[in-house]
């Protein structure tokens, strides 16, 4: 069986050595580039299951990676990494398709929990089956697309994630810290996003959604999905 590979792209030597030294032992193959430009070569050329991208690179710098692998790869589990902690780079960061955030000076052991947590999910999503079902609304995991009797329903990015993790955890109790690490990947968000995005997706797809029969609420825990 393949190892997963995971591409470091970072100009500091000696994180790349620790973190490769490490994620070797838990049995990943890792690839690495020092700048913005070999990396993204290294990616096309080998299709990583997982990018660690710096955002401060010599030559083209970790956005601008981010935005062309995103073109490329759009599912690609990427993790940004960088020394600037202001509000903005995150922003444009998660803006631009990351799936996750670390400002340095980071813990070397919330990193490599965070990437084998990202991993996990890539290998639990490619398990899934492609089609799923929410009463009379259907959902193509490939495609992307939802519909109600051949109709399609619009859905944002984000909006079909939750939905799609609902639909995989069914009759199952979901905290919104649960939800905001799964679908979001950030510790910054308010329970309030959750609730308002659990309110459009009963707009969506209840039939009735003041009196919803499949994203229904736990008092005092979040939300659960029957189908």
């Amino acid at each position: 069986m393949a190892h997963e590979t995971v591409l470091l792209i970072e100009d500091d030597p000696a994180i790349v050595s620790g973190l490769a030294l490490n994620l070797s032992l838990e049995g990943y193959e890792v690839l690495s580039a020092g700048d913005g430009e070999t990396g993204f070569r290294v990616a096309c050329e080998r299709d990583p299951d997982m990018v660690v991208l710096d955002i401060m690179l010599p030559g083209m710098n970790g956005l601008e990676v981010l935005r062309r692998l995103r073109e490329r790869s759009p599912d690609t589990p990427v993790l940004i990494l960088s020394a600037r902690s202001e509000e903005a780079d995150k922003v444009l960061g998660l803006q631009l398709g990351a799936d996750d955030y670390m400002s340095k000076p980071f813990s070397l052991s919330e990193l490599l929990a965070r990437i084998n947590a990202a991993l996990r999910r890539q290998r639990l999503e490619a398990l899934q089956p492609a089609k799923l079902s929410v009463g009379d609304v259907q959902i193509d995991l490939d495609r992307r697309v939802v519909s109600r009797n051949g109709d399609e329903i619009v859905m944002t990015a984000r909006e079909f994630e939750l939905l799609t993790y609902f639909v995989t955890h069914p009759g199952v109790a979901l905290s919104r810290e649960r939800l905001l690490d799964a679908v979001w990947r950030m510790d910054y968000l308010t329970h309030r996003t959750i609730d308002n995005f659990v309110g459009r997706l009963r707009s969506k797809l209840e039939p009735d959604p003041d009196n919803p029969r499949h994203f229904l609420t736990v008092r005092g825990v979040g939300y659960r999905f029957e189908p």
